[in-house]
């Protein structure tokens, strides 16, 4: 089954915003845990 079309350069916008939203919710991640990283460091609980 073929995509018509008029529908690739929605799918492609939609493709877009899929990676977008998941590549913010890495980026949002990443910035708590290095906040939860920097408030354990300032408790005095570190691994190493």
């Amino acid at each position: 089954m073929t995509v018509p079309e008029a529908l690739k350069p929605r799918r492609l916008r939609q493709l877009g915003w899929l990676v977008a939203i998941w590549a913010a919710s890495v980026v949002a991640l990443a910035i708590v845990a290095l906040l939860f990283r920097a408030i354990m460091g300032m408790a005095g609980l570190t691994l190493g």
